[in-house]
């Protein structure tokens, strides 16, 4: 980018957040929600600037990992949601070294999943990783030896920065990220079959209407999450791939939104975000997905609407959001390449 262009997309970046700032409604915090790990925090490691996926820990309860898609090593971090500090980091050994991490997951074993997935130039890789390792039972600075897996997609390379593990059977899907919002679920093999030692396909099993960012099961199996830069969608699961359109998700307005996961008890989405002190925010989850598996609207309309960002400010920012999406989608993809 010129340096002309880049002082002009400074500027409207600046005058977006403004407008941002005084048009976005307050985003949770200690509100009173009860349960560890169900409110929204301020992630304050220094080191981490480009958070790209978020899941709750199992082991520790009110800890979320989390990870940067570009870093100078195979770093997960353990962030206290009490305090916004790192507790933990994690040098995952035995992967070399990663391309762009841009998912984490919790599979019902216990063991965190890992997707090494990015790929900004839209099929330059012709395969990706993901990485299995046992969650720490300490929370200490270590290194832990990961499994390493080969992917490939049934219909050839395409760039994703979703990637669920399915609770119940620890199934693990991507969703690949389409800005044209056509994007597509991939379901990878049965977990006795995946392989560190042959190419693991995974196949296309149905479409999503979504320029998918991350995404999540809910604790309890029956609900898939998908949040883009704008707008979000939930998903009924119905086994083995197949889903049913449920709702629209209310997604806050944030600086590059790009990670989505489920409070440890499913009563709360925390949406977080890249950038320095990036904040974790956290909204209600309805539908099939909340304890209970209630079958309202999914927390921001019906199933047949647009997938804005939801509430009354929304079209008063969609213009401006434009603006800082654009700037910076081109300072990430020239960062990259």
């Amino acid at each position: 980018m010129v340096p002309g262009a880049v002082a002009t997309a400074a500027v409207a970046v600046s005058t977006a957040l403004a407008l941002t700032v005084l048009t976005a409604p307050a985003a949770h915090a200690d509100d009173g929600k009860g349960g560890k790990g169900n409110d929204g925090f301020s992630i304050k490691d220094p080191r981490i600037t480009e958070s790209s996926g978020l899941v709750a820990s199992r082991a520790h309860p009110g800890v979320y990992w989390t990870h940067n898609d570009q870093d100078k090593g195979a770093f997960l971090y353990a962030v206290d949601s009490a305090t916004g500090k790192t507790v933990a980091t994690v040098t995952m050994t035995g992967v070399g070294k990663p391309r762009d991490i841009e998912a984490i997951s919790m599979g019902p074993d216990g063991d965190l999943y890992v997707g090494d997935i990015g790929d900004n130039l839209g099929g330059k890789w012709s395969f990706v990783w993901i990485y299995k390792l046992p969650e720490p039972k300490q929370l200490k600075d270590q290194s832990i030896r990961a499994k390493q897996y080969v992917v490939k997609y049934s219909d050839g390379p395409r760039d994703a920065e979703s990637m669920m593990v399915h609770p119940k059977t620890g199934r693990v899907y991507i969703v690949d990220k389409k800005e044209d919002g056509e994007g597509s679920l991939y379901q990878g093999p049965p977990p006795a079959r995946m392989s560190t030692s042959r190419t693991n396909v995974f196949q296309r099993v149905a479409d999503v209407d979504l320029w998918a960012t991350d995404g999540a099961f809910s604790p309890n199996g029956k609900q898939l999450a998908l949040r883009g830069y704008l707008g979000g969608v939930t998903y009924r699961w119905e086994g083995d791939g197949k889903i049913k359109r449920e709702g629209r998700l209310s997604v806050p307005l944030q600086r590059q939104g790009e990670s989505l996961t489920y409070s440890p008890d499913g009563s709360r989405l925390m949406f977080g975000t890249e950038g320095q002190e990036s904040d974790v925010e956290a909204r209600d989850a309805e539908g099939a997905g909340a304890p209970g598996g209630s079958s309202s609207d999914g927390g921001g309309g019906d199933g047949d609407g647009d997938d804005g960002s939801g509430g009354g400010y929304k079209s008063g920012i969609l213009v401006v959001a434009a603006v800082v999406l654009a700037f910076f989608g081109l300072k990430r993809v020239f960062r990259k390449g």
